[in-house]
């Protein structure tokens, strides 16, 4: 699949994610885009799956939301922390589900 890394997801994420096309949303030339412009700019590029830890980016766009976006729900986004959403992530971009948002929970 290909995914694209939010802003606000750290970059080494991408490196985790083997057997996907992963690129960050700055090496992609979409740093600073509003979600709107964003998704927009996702499809253009012909990218399916948005990954970030924003959690207001789900409730700002319409429930047609034109990719996959996978939410991930930590107390914060560090490395440490994006690393332990490994499996989560790739099994979901394993199943080929109709759901366009999911929301993938970690404790600390």
């Amino acid at each position: 699949m290909r995914v694209l890394l939010d802003e606000s997801v750290p970059r080494v994420l991408g490196f985790e994610l083997t057997g996907h096309f992963v690129r960050t949303a700055q090496v992609a030339g979409f740093a600073g885009l509003s979600n709107g412009d964003l998704m927009k700019a996702m499809l253009a590029e012909g990218f399916e799956v948005l990954i970030t830890f924003d959690q207001n980016l789900t409730y700002q766009q319409n429930e047609n939301l034109p990719v996959k976006v996978l939410v991930l729900v930590a107390s914060d986004n560090r490395v440490a922390t994006a690393k332990r959403f490994v499996s989560q992530i790739l099994q979901s971009l394993q199943e080929n589900t109709s759901a366009r948002v999911e929301r993938l929970v970690v404790t600390i």
